[in-house]
């Protein structure tokens, strides 16, 4: 019998840091993503059956790869706009869209997904959240402005990472990176708390919806895999994905001997295939009402 839910009302003090990134980490995201983010980004489009026509918020867009992909989704008659809170991601995502040439029908800007004040309400069809939502830590908030710039009937998508579906475990790459850091001299800057992701399981994603005024029409817990080549490659990745809040909270002096440490624990999950992360995607497709 599954447990009743439960709207989380306590919310961090403070979330990840948008101080951390870099030119470097941004052209890795954008290298990286491209086999995985993205990838998964286009199946929640799927799932939104996102049509010739509409109008649609990429929140959290990154560098811009799935926007541009519903672009061509929504066609001429459409429009996309993508926010996110990096400058130097929509930099990237700008910059890529005026090498292949300017589209009418899809835009970038940097925006708040807990601000979304300057744009229209009822403006849009779609509004799509895809790796974003486990970052947001007032999910309340975020999720009154999604729903405030969504027409009667639009829909929202949500793809992000669920707590460990195994129990309170962390997965074995976490765990090993964790290790690492409780270690001298790293132990000695502990993260702050809330300073990281804010996860929710499926009973809280459809009381937070439904909270919000959506009807969600899809929650699904769905396995995901990631495969890293190198130990060097699993930290590299978590560091792009992060934005830099992997190793934010540490002194920039000590980040290269962190890295180091994280390999040299990563490096007993080593196979044949490389690093294999076996872990869970939780998505969401809601109505509002």
């Amino acid at each position: 019998m599954s447990r009743p839910p439960v709207v989380p009302l306590v919310v961090p003090a403070s979330g990840p840091s948008l101080a951390h990134d870099s030119d470097a980490l941004a052209a890795d995201y954008e290298r990286m993503s491209a086999s995985r983010q993205f990838e998964t980004g286009k199946r929640l489009a799927a799932d939104l059956a996102i049509a010739p026509g509409e109008r649609v918020a990429d929140v959290g867009c990154g560098t811009g790869l799935l926007a541009e992909y519903i672009a061509d989704l929504v066609g001429p008659a459409g429009h996309v706009l993508g926010i996110d809170p990096l400058p130097l991601r929509i930099e990237v995502a700008q910059a890529r869209v005026k090498k292949e040439g300017a589209r009418a029908n899809l835009a970038f800007e940097v925006g708040d997904a807990n601000d979304l004040g300057a744009l229209p309400a009822a403006g849009f069809d779609v509004v799509i959240l895809n790796a974003v939502f486990h970052w947001l830590p007032d999910k309340p908030r975020a999720l009154g402005q999604f729903a405030r710039v969504l027409r009667r009937g639009g829909r929202i998508g949500i793809g992000t990472r669920p707590p460990n579906a195994a129990g309170d475990a962390r997965h074995p790459v976490y765990e090993a990176m964790a290790r690492a850091m409780v270690e001298p001299p790293f132990g000695r800057y502990p993260r702050p708390r809330g300073s990281f992701v804010s996860q929710v399981d499926a009973d809280e994603m459809r009381a937070l919806l439904e909270a919000a005024g959506f009807t969600p029409t899809l929650i699904e817990v769905r396995p995901s895999v990631q495969v890293h080549a190198t130990p060097e490659a699993a930290v590299r990745f978590s560091e792009a994905s992060s934005f830099g809040n992997l190793l934010g909270h540490l002194p920039p002096d000590l980040r290269p001997a962190a890295r180091e440490a994280m390999a040299k624990k990563l490096a007993a999950l080593m196979t044949p295939q490389g690093i294999v992360q076996q872990g869970w995607r939780l998505v969401a497709v809601a109505v509002r009402r």
